[in-house]
Order: structure tokens, then C-alpha cells, then sequence
């Protein structure tokens, strides 16, 4: 039986960091299944789902926080199984305008009053190619309970995003 770990990190951002993760993992025999890190204002951040054999699991725990010694936090969780297939649909879309607070605290907001779990949520700021101001872009792949309409969700994220002043593009939806 194998063990999944989830792990977030964060550090100074240095060279090496994900190698120093990665060997760490391999030596261990663990899979190295996923994962989303950035650098993101000097610090190098990230989160990882590595699957190990059950009887090896302390043993990853355990030479994983030796990388704290080398300035690196570490949160190591055990995770759950995955949900059983055909009770959510998931979608996904993008949205783009003018950057200001409040943008995914918002949509957030809607997709939580419809039950909807956001399983990965991608931003980022950058300048607009002729003006220079800030625009805000954002990907997000959500799962939806199925007692969700999805032509309700769309219709009040596209209010939604008409109030915010963006641009939302549903990708569409398909089943899990």
C-alpha cells in the first residue's frame, strides 16, 4: 500500500531547491506525482504530492525536514484518497482585466455559494502590452457538486465578471 504526502514549502529562493527535494524523494523511492512552485517576491514557494511506499513514509518525513536546517519550511501532510469518480463535473475558466483588489475574493465568493471547490487556481499580474497597466489574470479548474446547474453558475460568474470589469471565458465542462 503506498502513502501520499502532500507537501508546501517555502524559502529564500536559492538554486537547487527543487533538486534538493527531488533526491531527497527519489532516495526514498518516492513518485514525484505533483506539483506547482514559483518564485514570487525573493522566496521560492511550492506544493508537492509525492507517493511513497507505507513503510517508507516516515523515512521521506523524516529526510524532507532535514531540509529545514537549510532555511526551507515545510508543511508534510498525509493525504486522502480521491474522490470517487462521477460526483462532480469539473470546469474550467479564465478571466483577464484591469488589476485592483478584490478580483478572486469575488469569484471565490460565487463559486463557493454554489458549492463549487476550486481544485487550482493560477494568477498573475502583468503589464498590458500597450499601456503598461496592470492586468490581472487568472485560471481556475473548479468542481462542481452535479445538484449545480452549470448554465446558473455561468450566468452569474458572466454578471459577475461584468461588474468586476474582466473578461471570463468558460472553457467548458467535462465529466470527472
Amino acid at each position: 500500500m503506498n502513502a501520499s504526502l502532500v507537501i508546501t514549502l517555502i524559502g529564500t529562493d536559492r538554486p537547487g531547491l527543487v533538486n534538493a527535494l527531488a533526491a531527497r524523494a527519489a532516495a526514498c523511492g518516492a513518485n514525484w506525482l505533483e506539483s506547482s512552485m514559483a518564485q514570487l517576491a525573493g522566496k521560492f514557494a511550492g506544493i508537492v504530492r509525492l507517493e511513497v511506499a507505507e513503510a517508507d513514509a516516515g523515512k521521506l518525513e523524516a529526510a524532507l525536514r532535514e531540509l529545514e536546517a537549510e532555511g526551507l519550511r515545510l508543511t508534510i501532510e498525509r493525504g486522502a484518497a480521491a474522490p470517487v469518480a462521477g460526483t462532480a463535473r469539473t470546469t474550467n475558466f479564465t478571466l483577464v482585466g484591469h488589476d485592483r483588489p478584490g478580483i478572486v475574493r469575488e469569484i471565490s465568493a460565487a463559486l463557493a455559494r454554489h458549492g463549487a471547490s476550486i481544485s487550482k487556481l493560477e494568477t498573475a499580474c502583468e503589464n498590458a502590452s500597450f499601456s503598461g497597466e496592470p492586468l490581472f489574470r487568472a485560471s481556475i479548474e473548479v468542481q462542481l457538486p452535479a445538484s449545480v446547474e452549470p448554465a446558473v453558475l455561468k450566468a452569474e460568474l458572466e454578471t459577475l465578471a461584468n461588474e468586476l470589469m474582466v473578461d471570463l471565458n468558460l472553457e467548458g465542462e467535462s465529466a470527472d
